[in-house]
């Protein structure tokens, strides 16, 4: 059996101690199942979280191994989004708070497929590839959401950052967006924001607050919310959030994880798929609708007009009122030198690609399925917009400093 840190021919200048304990960890504690295959995606490794603890316990020793390889703290959320509640997943966070660089996915999908046996062999060849200076400090965050399966899974994960020697802290429950906060605010060393949770509500809230001012003599606007949690974590994040708001809206959270099953019934992919109002739900004609899903990384809007008919405003949507929104602001600053765009996938509504390009009269540029491509692609924009019809997206800027000093929150 080859040390943590030898090279082929005789020991390296650096190996670690902790290789022991982390071959005895897997084979005794973390055993792996035999004909098990799993690999990580898009969205990390997701399955039952039953088939889990082995794989969890590995993408500690890799999260490890990534903060050593960037010089910097590693983020690690364990959730499986809107899957049914038995399942489970989890998905590694790069420094600058963004998915885990692709490169890096076949080394994932390599140590959780790897026998117990070949783990420490397997984690040797990623140090002699990718020229890991092993002595180098770690340091790894993670959070969890709600599942009854996410809290013992995050005590595997902790023993393989034990393993290979990392600091870790552990932040709780959380949603997948605030981890991805976190991360990126550790980073930056605070120059993102504060990397607390409170500093995560604070630095949304000071932005609605302010955008909530330019809507002085809106007569369409009514600050009112019902809001599906799809019994998640983002229903217990948005009560914490509401403290924050300076009663400037009021949500009414239904499907809030006090009774019913994760998902079940609820969420921002039944209702998309299902197109209907999710349980619970208030049937009453024009109220503004929103769910979200089990991380609370998607949102969806929804309505039921007179006629008891249902109406969803999902991401092609979202981004249509995005792209709107911020064409108008470009324009009425000059500054036609940014460039905006909204990225797609083949699977986009159409009709939202013809009002973007015709109406809005902002760029719509296509990648194939998947979060990845779409936020590369939008990065290659001053200011880019991308939402899946789920409800998954976000604005990624660069220009967007450029704007404020326009027209400023």
């Amino acid at each position: 059996m080859m040390q943590l840190g030898q090279q082929e021919g005789g020991l390296s200048s650096v190996p670690l101690p902790q290789h022991r304990q982390a071959f005895l960890l897997a084979t005794q504690t973390h055993r792996k199942p035999p004909d098990k295959f799993i690999e990580y995606g898009t969205a990390g490794f997701r399955t039952r979280g039953s088939d889990l603890d082995h794989v969890i316990f590995r993408m500690g020793m890799l999260a490890v191994l990534r903060s050593k390889a960037k010089m910097a703290t590693i983020g690690v959320m364990i959730t499986a989004s809107h899957n049914p509640e038995d399942d489970n997943g989890v998905k590694l966070v790069d420094p600058n708070g963004e998915m885990l660089e692709n490169t890096w996915e076949v080394h994932a999908t390599t140590l959780a497929n790897s026998s117990d046996d070949q783990l420490v062999e397997a984690l040797n060849a990623v140090i002699r590839l990718l020229g890991i200076d092993v002595l180098q400090p770690a340091n790894v965050i993670y959070a969890r959401d709600t599942r009854p399966s996410s809290h013992p899974l995050s005590e595997a994960l902790k023993a393989g950052i034990e393993a290979l020697g990392g600091s870790y802290v552990d932040y709780g429950i959380l949603t997948t967006p605030q981890l991805h906060y976190l991360v990126r605010c550790t980073n930056s060393a605070g120059a993102y924001g504060k990397a607390t949770e409170a500093g995560y509500y604070e630095k949304l809230a000071t932005a609605f607050v302010h955008l909530n001012s330019s809507v002085d003599g809106c007569t369409a606007y009514r600050p009112q919310l019902w809001l599906d949690g799809a019994n998640g974590v983002g229903a217990l994040k948005m009560k914490e959030m509401l403290q924050h708001l300076q009663g400037l809206l009021s949500v009414n959270i239904f499907n809030d994880g006090s009774s019913g099953k994760l998902n079940h019934l609820c969420g921002a992919d039944f209702v998309k798929v299902q197109q209907c109002i999710p349980l619970g739900a208030p049937k009453d004609s024009g109220l503004r609708c929103a769910s979200f899903d089990g991380d609370g990384d998607r949102l969806v809007y929804f309505y039921s007009d007179q006629n008891g008919c249902f109406h969803l405003l999902d991401g092609d949507k979202i981004a249509t009122l995005m792209a709107n929104y911020i064409g108008d602001l470009v324009r009425q600053a000059e500054v036609l030198s940014l460039k905006i765009g909204v990225v797609q996938t083949a699977y986009a509504n159409g009709a939202s690609t013809d009002y973007i390009n015709n109406a809005a009269k902002v760029p719509v540029a296509c990648v194939p399925t998947g979060v990845k491509h779409l936020h590369h692609r939008a990065q290659e924009f001053d200011i880019g917009v991308y939402f899946e019809a789920n409800g998954h997206g976000t604005v990624s800027s660069t220009g967007f400093l450029l704007l404020l000093c326009y027209f400023p929150l």
